[in-house]
């Protein structure tokens, strides 16, 4: 937690920082950070979950547009695989800072957690917020970031990795991906840790006493 309150901070020097793909069986997790400047127009902008696409896709360009800073991070499923996948969100944090073209005196990270200093590679005051994706604009507008930008890149996989249904659920653990998995085993894109795809272990049958 930074031990300065984020409202001594100028709004254009704090960062909203969330993600995007935690969940999922496929594909990378991506992580966004954007700086709001004082006043914008993003007219509906709440946490990326509670929006509809056709909603999230008209906040994009805006949100762009009118930051003063953006940028997204991945982490593709070898490096989940790797490392698990909560040292890969942070780790697409991190590059995610890395990337934006303007420097952030504050990170407000949704969720209960802040980077760790070897994810994040530099030196900046840090908070996390619970619910922050739909109370501080500045991490509303990095989950609409981070979830339009991972959709798109989805349903391009789709094309590449086909009878999935990837540009449907995304990679979601669905029932029409969970069967898919079944029929055609993982591709290259699934995370091979998660249970849905893992191989797991056939139970032993016991023996009969008689």
């Amino acid at each position: 937690m930074s031990l300065v309150p984020a409202t001594q901070y100028p709004p254009h020097a704090v960062a909203g920082v969330d993600e995007a793909g935690r969940g999922c069986l496929a594909g990378p997790v991506v992580a966004g950070v954007c700086i709001l400047p004082e006043t914008y127009d993003l007219p509906g902008l709440t946490d990326s979950k509670k929006l509809a696409a056709v909603k999230r896709e008209a906040l994009y360009p805006r949100i762009r547009e009118q930051a003063v800073a953006w940028a997204v991070g991945l982490s593709w499923p070898g490096e989940i695989d790797r490392v698990n996948i909560l040292q890969a969100t942070f780790l697409a944090m991190g590059r995610a800072v890395r990337a934006m073209k303007a420097s952030a005196a504050l990170l407000r990270i949704d969720g209960n957690k802040t980077i760790p200093g070897h994810a994040l590679g530099l030196r900046v005051a840090q908070e996390w917020v619970v619910g922050g994706d739909g109370s501080v604009p500045a991490i509303s507008a990095a989950s609409v970031l981070a979830k339009t930008f991972r959709d798109r890149l989805m349903v391009r996989l789709a094309t590449r990795y086909p009878g999935y249904g990837l540009e449907r659920h995304m990679g979601y653990g669905t029932r029409e991906h969970l069967e898919a998995i079944v029929r055609l085993g993982p591709c290259r894109i699934h995370r091979l840790t998660f249970r849905g795809v893992r191989s797991e272990p056939e139970p032993q049958r016991q023996g009969s006493l008689f």
